[in-house]
């Protein structure tokens, strides 16, 4: 029991938001003690949320892929950029067709929302909605279809600007990647984004987990930390991701904690 004693830093906090890339896993392996620091803070009555900005899978492959790594999950606990594309979409009136940049978790979601996804159809390029995010099969292809339905009028919705995403060989391209070259060639920005650092993605996590002080965990200074502040919450930075404690003393605001890993911000020092 000892060793999993909680640093003080967790004290007023009744909730953590935590990231997933870059601060509890880099690809398939969790970072240094993350899984004791994830149980430390269930075994301390924290309520968790685990928020990401990955297109590519859905709540289910989240929770699976946790439990794989050693981490303990549920599907209500999962607050996923995708689900954030399907609730906004879900407030559209018409409904409409849509042509998605994306995984088929993501194609799902926008289709659960009550739009008739039109890829592979004559019609993707009148497509009234174009939703973008990275995939690995992203081409030319898709970069044109999207340009030409966002040219004849069609809502543009982006996933996320992170440009890229850590990986243990080094940061792969993320979805703020694929959207710069849309918004490029269609020559205008994105009518609305979903996920992180959007206020909407963090009020729909906070209601969630209900009332308490809650602390955002993550990599990213301009999508975990920014995303945080803007919710009205604390934020700490850990350093196995994206971003450097050197950015994070530049910033402004800057997080109130920093730490070299989850495991370093969350378990006591002597634990």
């Amino acid at each position: 029991m000892g060793r999993l004693a909680l640093s003080s830093a967790l004290d007023p906090y009744a909730h953590v938001l935590l990231d997933l890339d870059g601060c509890l896993w880099l690809g398939d392996r969790p970072t240094a003690r993350a899984v004791q620091a994830v149980a430390a803070l269930r075994e301390a009555g924290k309520k968790l949320m685990f928020c990401t900005n990955d297109p590519q899978r859905s709540a289910e492959d989240f929770v699976r892929k946790l439990w794989r790594l050693g981490f303990q999950a549920s599907v209500d606990e999962i607050a996923s950029v995708g689900g954030a594309v399907q609730h906004g979409l879900a407030q559209r009136r018409d409904g409409g067709s849509a042509f998605v940049i994306g995984a088929q978790s993501l194609v799902d979601h926008v289709a659960a929302a009550g739009l008739r996804v039109v890829n592979n159809t004559e019609f993707a390029t009148r497509a009234d909605v174009v939703v973008v995010s990275n995939h690995d099969g992203f081409d030319f292809r898709e970069l044109r279809i999207a340009t030409q339905a966002i040219l004849r009028g069609a809502e543009l919705v982006g996933t996320s600007r992170d440009a890229t995403y850590p990986m243990p060989d080094g940061p792969w391209p993320g979805s703020g990647a694929v959207l710069a070259a849309v918004e490029a060639a269609a020559e205008r920005p994105a009518d609305w984004m979903a996920g992180k650092p959007e206020p909407a993605f963090y009020t729909a996590a906070l209601e969630r987990l209900g009332p308490g002080r809650a602390l955002g965990v993550g990599d990213r200074l301009d999508s975990d930390v920014a995303g945080a502040h803007g919710a009205g919450m604390d934020a700490a930075l850990v350093l196995t991701g994206s971003s450097t404690r050197a950015q994070a003393a530049a910033a402004d605001p800057p997080p109130r904690h920093v730490a070299e890993s989850l495991a370093d911000l969350v378990l006591r020092a002597d634990a």
